[in-house]
C-alpha cells in the first residue's frame, strides 16, 4: 500500500471511529500515531513528534486566547448577562409579532459577543428565554427552533474560539478574521430575525400574544441598564482594532471585565468562581487534547502527502473554483451534524485549505484564507442545526423534553433555508465579507 493510499483508507477509518463515538482526539491520535508508525516503521519518530508538536502547538501565545473566553464566558453566565440582554431586547421588539423570539436572537448575538461557543450560548439563553417564550404562548417548534439557531451566533459574531483554532491552522492573523466575521454575524442575526417574521406571517398562532408596546424613554432606559456590558464589548473589540491591545491581551481584559461585572451585578461567589475554573480548565483540555490529536494526524498526513496530492490533483481535473467551493461547502453541512465544530475544523483544514488556496478566485492569499474562513465557518454553522444530528438541537431538545423532535425539526427549518440563502450570497459577493477588513486595515 502506498502512502497516499494510506492517508485515504486512514481518512476513512477516522470517519468511522468518529461515527461509533469515540473522541475525536483519541480518534486522529491513534490514527495519525498507527500511520506514522507503519510509514517510519519505528515508534522513536512518533514520540519525538510527540515532544516537538506538544511544545511548538502549546507554546503558541495565540492559543491562549481560548482559555480566556472561555472563562470571559462561565463569568458571563455568572453574571447574569442573558437575562439582562434578553430584557433589553424585549423591551425594544417584544411588542411585534414573534417579537420574543426576535429579541432571543438579538440577545443570542449578544451573549455570543462576549461568549464565542455556539452550545454555550444555546444553553445559556434557553434557561433565560425558553420559560419566557412557552409562557407567552410561543409554540414548542418556535420556541426551540429560534434557541438553536440563536446559539450559532456565537461561534460566528467575535470573539469566536472556532475562528481563533482557524487562524492557528492556516497562520491567519486573528484579528482580521474577527472583523471579517462581523458583518456576516450581523447579516445572520438579521436573516434569523426575517426568518421569524415570516413563519409567524404564515403561523400567526404559534407566536403567543403581543405584549404592550414599550415607550422610547423605557427602551432607551433598558439600553443603559445594560452599559457595562456594552462597554466590555467595546473594549476588547475596540482594543483590538485600536491597536491597544492584541487578541490575547483582548481576552485577558474580557474574562477580567466579566468577573467585574459578574461580581457587581450578582456578588459571585468563591463557588461559582470555583466552578467557572474549573470549567474552564476542563473545557480547555479537552480542546487542547483535541487539537495535539489533529497535530500528530495532520504530521501522519503530511508524511503521505495526501494534501498536496489532493490539492494538485483537483487543479489538474480543470474545474470551475466554484464548482470546487460549493461541493466543500455541501461536505461540511454534512459533517456538522454528527461532529461538533472543533472537531471539524481540525480535521478538514489540513486538507481543504491548500485545494482552495491553489485554486483562482480573483482574490490575494490572504483575503482569499480569510474569505474562506468564514464561509467554512457559516457552513458549519448550520451543521449544527441540520436535522437529524445537530448538535445545537440536542442542547435544547434537552432542556424542552416536553417538545417533540418533529416538532424541533420543523423549528429549525426557516433558519436553515436563511443560513443557505445567506451563504449563497456571500460566496457570490465576497465583498461583503472583506469590505469592513479592507476599509479597517
Amino acid at each position: 500500500m502506498s502512502n497516499l493510499t494510506l492517508g485515504m483508507v486512514s481518512f476513512g477509518v477516522l470517519l468511522a471511529m468518529v461515527f461509533l463515538r469515540i473522541p475525536i482526539g483519541l480518534s486522529m491520535f491513534l490514527c495519525g500515531a498507527v500511520g506514522s508508525w507503519i510509514i517510519t516503521g519505528s515508534t522513536a519518530p512518533i514520540l519525538g513528534q510527540l515532544k516537538q508538536i506538544a511544545y511548538s502547538t502549546f507554546s503558541d501565545y495565540n492559543l491562549s486566547v481560548v482559555p480566556l473566553f472561555l472563562l470571559m464566558g462561565q463569568f458571563a453566565a455568572y453574571g447574569g448577562i442573558s437575562g439582562k440582554l434578553f430584557r433589553t431586547a424585549e423591551n425594544w421588539l417584544g411588542h411585534r409579532r414573534g417579537g420574543l423570539a426576535m429579541a432571543t436572537i438579538g440577545a443570542c448575538a449578544g451573549f455570543g459577543a462576549i461568549c464565542g461557543s455556539s452550545m454555550a450560548t444555546a444553553a445559556t439563553m434557553a434557561q433565560v428565554a425558553l420559560p419566557e417564550l412557552r409562557r407567552n404562548g410561543y409554540s414548542g417548534a418556535l420556541s426551540t427552533g429560534t434557541l438553536a439557531a440563536g446559539g450559532t451566533l456565537g461561534i460566528l459574531i467575535p470573539p469566536s474560539i472556532i475562528l481563533v483554532i482557524y487562524a492557528t491552522l492556516t497562520e491567519q492573523n486573528i484579528a482580521k478574521l474577527f472583523i471579517a466575521a462581523f458583518v456576516p454575524g450581523i447579516l445572520a442575526a438579521i436573516g434569523y430575525m426575517i426568518a421569524i417574521r415570516i413563519f409567524v406571517w404564515k403561523n400567526p398562532d404559534e407566536a403567543g400574544e403581543l405584549k404592550p408596546r414599550m415607550p422610547y424613554r423605557d427602551r432607551f432606559a433598558a439600553l443603559l441598564r445594560v452599559w457595562d456590558i456594552l462597554l466590555l464589548f467595546l473594549a476588547v473589540l475596540g482594543g483590538i482594532y485600536g491597536g491597544y491591545f492584541t487578541p490575547t491581551e483582548a481576552s485577558a481584559v474580557g474574562a477580567f471585565g466579566a468577573a467585574l461585572i459578574a461580581w457587581a451585578r450578582r456578588g459571585m461567589t468563591v463557588h461559582q468562581l470555583r466552578d467557572a475554573i474549573f470549567y474552564t480548565a476542563s473545557a480547555s483540555a479537552m480542546m487542547f487534547f483535541i487539537v495535539l490529536g489533529a497535530m500528530l494526524y495532520n504530521s501522519f498526513l503530511a508524511l503521505t502527502q495526501l494534501p498536496q496530492e489532493a490539492a494538485a490533483y483537483v487543479v489538474e481535473l480543470g474545474l470551475n473554483p466554484w464548482v470546487v467551493m460549493s461541493v466543500i461547502l455541501v461536505l461540511y453541512l454534512i459533517l456538522g451534524g454528527p461532529m461538533d465544530s472543533l472537531s471539524m475544523i481540525l480535521l478538514t483544514i489540513p486538507i481543504f485549505f491548500p485545494i482552495i488556496m491553489g485554486l483562482d478566485y480573483g482574490l490575494p492569499p490572504e483575503e482569499l484564507a480569510i474569505w474562506f474562513g468564514i464561509l467554512v465557518l457559516i457552513s458549519v454553522e448550520v451543521g449544527l442545526i441540520s436535522p437529524p444530528v445537530g448538535m445545537n438541537l440536542f442542547v435544547i431538545q434537552s432542556m424542552a423534553k416536553d417538545v417533540p423532535t418533529r416538532a424541533v425539526f420543523r423549528g429549525v427549518i426557516p433558519f436553515i433555508i436563511s443560513d443557505v440563502i445567506r451563504t449563497a450570497i456571500l460566496v457570490a459577493f465576497p465583498a461583503i465579507t472583506l469590505t469592513l477588513l479592507r476599509w479597517v486595515y
